[in-house]
């Protein structure tokens, strides 16, 4: 498919992964679809598009010849467990600070959980980070191959950083890109925020995707920069069987991407 079937099918995608179109729900029809300017595609494209989507899973024909989303779409929609009624938290009676610098900043929390003795917990605070998925037109994601001298290893990891001070997150999430791969991001949206490891580190981690990136050089920051390579979504779960893809970032990211689209648009290589 071209650049324009492309885009349209990556706009569907978008509408059933945010929730405009819920599991259930039926497409516009074809002519509305052909006559609205912001889609900007013929019928007959169209239809190889939504050929395309049907093929995979992510669309249904009904009667009628209407499509659909699949009642089993990922996607959001009321949850069949609830949360429980109010619970007591722990009560949190002071903080001190053993170690603080600029990157790391360790501190003795004194906590008392429900019907537990009092006792001081350790915390791990760390910057705010934000991270991006970035996906051309030929569902390819933009990576590194890179050295992590921490557990001494090589691997592919998406691009990301610490978000400064006052600074909006998908700011940092386009700028980190440019900087550690070359490319900028045409726009980028947010997709989570999660924590790494809840238990005791504080780290917000602010996840990001983007629909195509313009080459505008070399990446400017050698230190965090390696090789850089547009990878093949389809690729991603052999890279993750080999245990070649670093960081939480990276694998949450990639693991939304996959799920949003739904399995069956996606065979790993061999």
């Amino acid at each position: 498919m071209g650049t324009k079937t492309a885009r349209v099918e990556q706009t569907i995608r978008e509408w059933i992964a945010s929730g405009k179109l819920a599991p259930g729900d039926k497409l516009p029809s074809e002519r509305t679809m052909a006559a609205d300017e912001s889609l900007g595609i013929g019928r007959t494209a169209l239809r190889q598009v939504l050929a395309k989507l049907v093929n995979e899973g992510v669309l249904e024909v009904r009667h009628g010849g209407r499509y659909h989303v699949p009642d089993s779409a990922i996607g959001p929609a009321t949850p069949t467990v609830e949360a429980p009624g109010p619970l007591e938290p722990w009560q949190i009676h002071g903080e001190r600070t053993v170690y603080d610098n600029r990157w790391v900043k360790l501190a003795l929390v004194d906590v008392e959980p429900p019907n537990v003795e009092r006792f001081e917990h350790h915390v791990v605070r760390l910057h705010h980070v934000a991270i991006t998925v970035v996906i051309d037109d030929q569902d390819r994601v933009l990576m590194m191959w890179r050295y992590r001298f921490v557990p001494d290893r090589w691997g592919w990891e998406l691009p990301g950083g610490i978000v400064e001070d006052g600074e909006d997150a998908s700011v940092t999430a386009v700028r980190e890109v440019e900087e550690e791969t070359g490319w900028r991001p045409r726009k980028v949206e947010h997709a989570i925020t999660y924590q790494p490891m809840i238990g005791m580190v504080d780290s917000p981690h602010d996840i990001f995707v983007g629909h195509g990136a313009d080459h505008v050089g070399d990446p400017s920051d050698a230190e965090e920069a390696g090789h850089i390579a547009w990878v093949p979504l389809a690729d991603i779960p052999v890279l993750m069987a080999r245990d070649e893809l670093m960081g939480s970032g990276t694998l949450v990211g990639l693991l939304h991407v996959l799920a949003s689209r739904g399995t069956q648009g996606f065979t790993a290589s061999p």
